[in-house]
């Protein structure tokens, strides 16, 4: 039980940071562009996600941070592991990571920006335990 009432969790299952329970994103199966999209307010508990209308621009420094990390990674596991590939060669197979996945990532930095300012609610997680969700 502990593992499901930590961030990690909620980042890892890409689930709501209150509750745990819902998604946060709208599925968008074979669309890449709106893979970030997400439901304003809770389905299980009622949380509303936006604190203010510009509230995700902060994701984006939390998607740059990723696409660095993934980068400095790539770059250092193909000089390791294929030293014979040219440095065009391994910008290309960099890249081309990057640009693969590169709707997940920004995915991924919206949920761990929402975890930053958002904490699980053990309160809401036994009402809904209860059966009761606290939406009017």
């Amino acid at each position: 039980m502990f593992w499901k009432e930590t961030k990690l969790y909620s980042v890892l299952s890409l689930k709501r940071p209150t509750c745990h329970e819902a998604d946060l994103f709208v599925p968008q199966p074979c669309d890449p562009i709106r893979t970030g999209d997400f439901h304003s307010k809770c389905p299980v508990c009622g949380t509303k996600f936006e604190r203010e209308p510009v509230f995700l621009y902060g994701a984006m420094y939390v998607s740059y941070a990723i696409g660095v990390a993934l980068f400095v990674t790539a770059w250092l596991a193909l000089a390791v592991l294929a030293p014979g590939v040219g440095v065009l060669g391994q910008a290309t197979v960099v890249v081309g990571v990057l640009i693969v996945g590169s709707s997940y990532y920004y995915a991924l930095s919206k949920i761990i920006w929402a975890n930053i300012f958002f904490g699980y609610d053990k309160a809401a997680a036994r009402r809904m335990a209860a059966g009761k969700t606290g939406m009017p």
